[in-house]
């Protein structure tokens, strides 16, 4: 499930307790960092993630669902992938 907010709304319903910066990187690094990155975090908080990975629409949204996490939003800018997953 993605949920979307937009502009000021997203940065004040989230409250991200780290941001991971997977430019660069491809599959299957972008899923294997966000997963160690969530593995350090409580449920309920905010996993932002940021990668350049095209893959990554599909691939992060598919291991947070898998994962019992849910995708609260996902956004694309200037070739940029981001996506706020809150830990399940």
């Amino acid at each position: 499930m993605v949920m979307n907010f937009s502009g000021s709304r997203r940065s004040s319903m989230m409250n991200v307790a780290k941001v991971l910066d997977a430019k660069g990187l491809a599959c299957p690094m972008p899923v294997v960092r966000a997963k160690k990155a969530m593995d350090e975090l409580q449920s309920g908080q905010v996993l932002e993630v940021h990668t350049t990975d095209k893959g990554a629409k599909n691939d992060l949204p598919a291991w947070a669902k898998a994962s019992g996490h849910t995708v609260i939003d996902m956004k694309e800018e200037n070739g940029v992938l981001m996506f706020w997953i809150q830990k399940g």
